[in-house]
């Protein structure tokens, strides 16, 4: 191993075990995972208005060399001469009809191609140009009002990312394997890959890119090994989105192996709710819709968000909930974008980056990429929080590893994942409160039954494409106004789980109290905490330093931009070069968060009454504060 590759994996350990552990005992109450994922949507796209999550209230954006921040996408003269920049911009903006024509209209191009021209070498400013202006538009909850209730409801992922930046299938390959065979991971040139875009015809695309059929070992295959009872749930039409097809081991299968009648046989959507029904569902379920369900552009959202009510009832109303997670996911971006700049590997990191084989981008990092609606379903993610955890594809294996051998389970960790994801990608564990599982059931508005024609074929995207034949809204080149009327969200709250990323105003609270900017004072206060979280004066942001994985932020006042300094003071705005080092320690859903200067070893406590003080006994407080994402105009 490379001595930088073990630095890697030294620091992204330390950062693992600065958190309290899940119990084995504790992962033991899951006793069902059900899977699944959906296609072509980026977080922004649904979520950026959403409250309490890293949205259009951004306070960290990415703000590049030219002044503006990522907001303001790249319009050229060709595109219009009202405007040199796009701002984000609901779709729905001309009312009436418009809200209905959206629901089947697409944005741009989700290959590899237009996603790595759109990240424009890190700059994240081409969307509009080099992919459409239609990819930095968005939807609003009265579009997609059940996927805004279920992520709500339980726990969502705000920086959960796309595995690859390009199209369906590598991502789904990652799902299942934690690979695509970049040069330098753990499989062979001959295992088939680089897989960047969605080839399934035997052979390469070009020498060493593309090359199907794929050979290397999925997860699935080190779970039957281990005797997992799994299930892949599929119809007959199945949008080509079962990965397991994509390996020759799984083409080549006998009819009665296991692969085949485990990865490859389409039992249906029934059975899967027939099962969830009677308590009998496998340790392992994998679910894949069918086309007209699945999100993908055109594909209605409102009729994929029926699809989601179907799999989370059959969950939530089975007698084994209790015992049950559902994750919820999307493959990839679908040619939408995403205001976050992919959190990725150091430059020439082993099967991580290579030369472009399209010889149009240089060196590039092939992923994770953008972030895509994630959430989690169990009595144990209850509550409306949110995960802040860097993640991608390859936690949903990282989690199944863990989950599987406490359940007892030997040899279920693949060697086919890159070692990069391993060590910085997380494993969702820290989203789980055991300590406190919440059986109680979210009102989740009931989803538009999707049309079908006489055959019972879905149809609702055809009908509306038939009724709707301009489904594009015009583009509102020089009409945005303001960045702040853009960039419009919903005012709430959401409690934090997991070790904390830039992007969200934070409020920190114990004991009834919440850490304070006075205003006219020097030094931090504390002042009564709000069931509303609404206190401007109680809003902080963290920012990175030069490790933005070492957990140590410098730490600056929402009301008036001051910094926080050593042992409470509070330093002009102009100062942030003498901000101190916090360090954030998550301890556990049940005991929140420890802040500790990094100079002094001192901990920002608030015990008894909430009254603020400076412990230097270098001994963590027992319970930390409790922390919430707040976004609020004020």
């Amino acid at each position: 191993m490379a001595p930088n590759t073990r630095a890697m994996l030294a620091t992204a350990l330390a950062a693992l075990l600065s958190s309290t552990p899940v119990s084995g005992d504790s992962l033991k109450d899951i006793q069902h995972v059900v899977i699944f994922m959906q296609e072509n949507r980026a977080f922004d796209t649904y979520f950026g208005t959403m409250a309490g999550v890293r949205g259009f209230q951004d306070p960290n954006v990415q703000v590049n060399a030219d002044g503006k921040p990522i907001w303001y996408q790249y319009v050229d003269s060709s595109m219009s001469t009202n405007a040199t920049s796009l701002l984000p911009w609901y779709l729905g903006y001309k009312g009436g009809n418009s809200t209905d024509a959206i629901q089947c209209m697409d944005a741009g191009d989700n290959g590899y191609q237009a996603n790595q021209a759109a990240l424009n070498h890190g700059l994240n400013n081409m969307w509009a140009r080099n992919n459409t202006p239609w990819s930095w538009g968005h939807l609003e909850r009265q579009d997609i009002p059940v996927q805004f209730a279920l992520a709500e409801g339980w726990t969502m992922g705000d920086m959960y990312q796309e595995g690859q930046i390009t199209a369906t299938n590598p991502n789904r390959v990652t799902l299942v394997s934690g690979s695509i065979n970049v040069p330098g991971g753990p499989q062979t040139p001959d295992q088939g890959g680089v897989y960047i875009d969605n080839n399934e015809v035997p052979g390469c695309e070009s020498t060493g890119v593309d090359c199907y059929p794929l050979k290397w070992k999925t997860i699935y295959e080190y779970y039957q090994d281990a005797g997992v009872d799994w299930q892949v749930y599929q119809d007959t039409d199945n949008f080509d989105d079962n990965p397991l097809a994509w390996f020759q081991q799984f083409q080549n299968a006998s009819k009665d192996s296991p692969l085949t009648q485990r990865g490859m046989s389409y039992l249906g959507l029934e059975d899967f709710y027939n099962r969830a029904g009677n308590g009998t569902l496998p340790e392992i379920s994998f679910i894949v819709g069918p086309a007209e369900l699945s999100e993908h552009p055109p594909y209605q959202p409102k009729d994929g968000g029926w699809l989601q009510q179907q799999v989370t009832n059959a969950v939530i109303n089975s007698p084994k909930y209790k015992n049950t997670l559902l994750m919820v996911s999307y493959d990839e971006t679908g040619g939408w974008g995403d205001h976050v700049t992919p959190f990725h590997s150091p430059k020439d990191t082993p099967g991580e980056w290579m030369e472009d084989p399209l010889d149009l981008f240089g060196d590039i990092f092939v992923g994770p990429g953008f972030r895509v609606p994630f959430y989690m379903i169990s009595p144990w993610t209850r509550g409306g929080k949110v995960l802040t955890e860097r993640a991608d594809h390859n936690s949903q294996i990282l989690f199944l590893e863990q989950w599987l051998a406490a359940r007892g389970y030997k040899n279920v960790e693949t060697s086919e994942m890159v070692p990069w994801r391993r060590a910085h990608m997380s494993n969702l564990l820290n989203a789980f409160d055991f300590d406190n599982p919440d059986y109680s059931l979210p009102n989740i508005p009931v989803a538009e039954t999707p049309t079908t024609n006489s055959k019972g074929d879905y149809v609702g995207s055809a009908q509306c494409q038939a009724k709707y034949p301009t489904q594009r809204p015009p583009v509102p080149y020089g009409e945005q106004g303001d960045e702040e009327s853009a960039l419009w969200f919903e005012e709430g709250y959401k409690q934090v789980v997991g070790y904390l990323t830039e992007g969200r105003y934070l409020t920190f609270e114990k004991s009834g109290s919440a850490l304070t900017n006075p205003g006219k004072g020097n030094n931090l206060s504390s002042s009564p905490a709000s069931s509303s979280h609404n206190a401007k004066s109680q809003r902080w942001v963290i920012h990175y330093n030069s490790d933005e994985e070492s957990q140590q932020f410098t730490i600056s006042s929402a009301l008036d931009g001051r910094w926080l300094g050593a042992n409470g003071k509070l330093l002009p705005s102009t100062q942030a070069s003498n901000a101190a080092e916090v360090k954030v320690t998550f301890l556990g859903a049940s005991q929140g968060y420890s802040l500790q200067y990094v100079a002094s070893g001192a901990y920002i406590d608030a015990p008894h009454g909430g009254s603020l003080r400076m412990s230097h006994t270098r001994k963590a407080p027992a319970d930390g504060f409790a922390v919430w994402s707040v976004s609020y105009r004020d």
